[in-house]
């Protein structure tokens, strides 16, 4: 890929990004004016609709460098590597979401900010395991190098992914079990759940953009590198 096509495809990122930030102030705007309020969580529990899909997509990003750094090391294809430091790098963007809006809702639902259960537990620790693995790229000078040992990382986050999602089955916790991601039918009224796949979508197509972005930035500096 030359410059110009690493510019293009920032380009093309940075205008879906835009999109879907477009997208996602109208979901708020339906979940303030067109949801109906919960009854025994009141105003509070619209955070869902920020903080649900925030986790949504910061997993997709996670699992997604799980899934591309397996294939670099059967590969060996560059692409790829940079995929997966472009897809670390926005999740933990919305990891930085999702760690926020969660204390902003579980103060007034739970009487406290933060709770060492399990659910939270695991996810806290899959983002530290992510802040390792972007320290480990800024550690090492030699690419090649960068790219295996973050592709084994990257692999073992992979293996804690699903754990975080089936965390609230598994162990005794406070924490919410899914509306939507199980075996029986989504677990709310067809008002919220719109507003909430409405807002799934959003961020899912802003992770599309991001990633698209920080993906043309990478493959740019390459190009510079020589």
């Amino acid at each position: 890929m030359t410059n110009s096509g690493a510019s293009a495809v920032t380009r093309g990122g940075l205008w879906i990004s835009g999109l879907a930030m477009a997208g996602i102030a109208g979901v708020y705007w339906l979940a303030l004016l067109g949801t109906p309020t919960e009854r025994w969580q009141g105003l509070s529990q619209k955070i869902l609709y920020i903080h649900a899909p925030a986790a949504w997509a910061a997993l997709l990003a996670f699992g997604l460098v799980g899934v591309a750094s397996a294939a670099y090391l059967f590969l060996r294809d560059i692409r790829l590597d940079t995929f997966a430091e472009a897809s670390a790098e926005v999740g933990l963007a919305f990891s930085a979401i999702m760690l926020t809006t969660g204390p902003l809702w579980g103060r007034p639902v739970w009487g406290s900010w933060w709770e060492w259960e399990p659910r939270l537990t695991l996810t806290l620790l899959l983002v530290l395991l992510f802040v390792g693995y972007r320290a480990l790229r800024n550690a090492l000078d030699f690419p090649e190098d960068r790219a295996r040992y973050s592709a084994v990382v990257g692999v073992m986050a992979l293996v804690l992914v699903p754990f975080v999602h089936l965390s609230v089955y598994l162990f005794r916790t406070i924490h919410p079990q899914p509306v939507l991601l199980k075996p029986s039918a989504p677990s709310m009224p067809w008002e919220m759940l719109r507003t909430l796949l409405t807002s799934i979508g959003a961020f899912t197509l802003l992770y599309i953009g991001f990633v698209t972005a920080r993906y043309g930035i990478g493959r740019r500096r390459q190009q510079e590198a020589g």
